[in-house]
């Protein structure tokens, strides 16, 4: 078959590779129709995650066609379309028990890689490093699926792909980032990055019930969507002052809650971003966390700070000081899509939102290496590319 593969930073291929077997009878083989670039799959692309080696297989965003199941895959028949959630999740252990599948305990086999860096192993996740399990990817046109009388959720309408695809990640992920905000009635939710999963923040903040969304980014593609599909403020951090324009747009309150959907490539002007770029260079640093940082200033006292964007390792100059003497609350974690994926499937169903407005390119997969490049360079006005195998 074939499949979009890592050798090195910015060395992306598409080749020629075995086809996926059935290794365990919870497993099954997925045909897939659609599978997409993900923001944090950028991370990869950009040198950034490490023990990832030549050849794997990349992706975590995919969807298809059952073409063959374990014996113990009760739940899924050859023929079913379905969609497939990134975190492979056993549904047995304790955290699975309690919802919390991205932590699940044993789906990762390679859990002590990842303990050596954050004292606990998160599950395994499609296509992102051995330390996350070393899975092949759904950048292919086909994919194993471990666990998939757990994960996958059948699509039984006429819904089109391009509308239930992102079922896999970014809109759950969007959503629990503004779930984790506690939203009530008549709050002002403030958004850094209008990427997927910051237009997906926005999107499903107003779904829980927040009454203003600001989202702050600068490319103007990026601004236009978020006002002009997700309803939301907006403000070009490259024209305004973020901390003083929020303070002015919020009575000097600022944000009941603030959501950094950036992540670790953060993106600021003068010495700070110097500063971190040199940091991260020198590996002394994992990440940029210049959004987060400002997160935390502008979150009004009493407020929470959710973090979806991917951060791999340690971050410098957090003003922990304002979290402690301001009362906030930070949550974060890699989604629990399976908690999602039924009620979110349900609201697209009901109208409610219509997820593929974020699709700005459809590439064939032998195209992926410049799909990640225009994605990567925002060319094009590139905010989402969907690959078709």
């Amino acid at each position: 078959m074939k499949a979009n593969c890592w050798y090195d930073k910015h060395d992306m291929r598409v080749e020629e590779v075995p086809d996926p077997k059935v290794l365990d009878p919870r497993d099954a083989i997925i045909k897939i129709t659609s599978t997409a670039i993900c923001g944090s799959d950028l991370h990869i692309y950009n040198g950034f995650i490490p023990t990832m080696e030549k050849g794997d297989i990349v992706g975590h965003e995919f969807m298809g066609e059952v073409v063959e199941v374990g014996a113990n895959v009760k739940n899924l028949s050859v023929g079913d379309r379905v969609v497939v959630p990134f975190p492979i999740s056993c549904g047995n252990c304790f955290f699975c028990q309690r919802g919390l599948f991205s932590c699940c305990e044993n789906s990762n086999p390679n859990a002590a890689m990842a303990e050596q860096m954050y004292g606990h192993a998160p599950c395994g996740i499609f296509g992102y490093s051995h330390m996350l399990g070393g899975f092949a990817g759904g950048q292919a046109e086909y994919a194993r699926v471990p666990f998939a009388d757990v994960g996958p959720i059948k699509i039984e309408s006429n819904l089109t792909d391009d509308q239930v695809l992102f079922l896999s990640d970014i809109f759950p992920t969007g959503y629990m980032a503004a779930e984790n905000c506690g939203i009530q009635p008549g709050d002002t939710i403030a958004v850094w990055g209008c990427g997927p999963v910051g237009l997906f923040a926005i999107n499903s903040a107003y779904l829980l019930g927040a009454e203003r969304v600001i989202a702050i980014d600068r490319f103007p593609e990026r601004l236009r969507m978020a006002s002009d599909k997700a309803k939301a403020e907006t403000i070009n951090y490259e024209e305004k002052d973020v901390f003083d324009t929020l303070k002015e747009m919020t009575g000097g309150r600022g944000p009941d809650a603030c959501i950094d959907a950036v992540g670790m490539e953060g993106h600021a002007h003068g010495a700070v971003h110097v500063y971190d770029r040199v940091k991260q260079a020198m590996m002394s640093e994992t990440g940029r966390p210049i959004a987060l940082r400002e997160a935390i200033i502008a979150c009004r006292k009493g407020g929470t700070v959710s973090v979806p964007g991917v951060y791999g390792g340690i971050l410098d100059k957090i003003p922990f000081g304002a979290v402690v003497n301001k009362a906030l609350t930070i949550k974060s974690g890699q989604t629990h899509v399976q908690r999602y994926m039924r009620p979110l499937l349900e609201r697209i169903q009901r109208g409610d939102i219509d997820p593929s407005y974020i699709i700005t390119h459809h590439m064939p997969l032998d195209q992926a290496p410049e799909g990640y490049r225009i994605f990567c360079e925002k060319e094009d006005e590139c905010i989402k590319v969907v690959l078709k195998p």
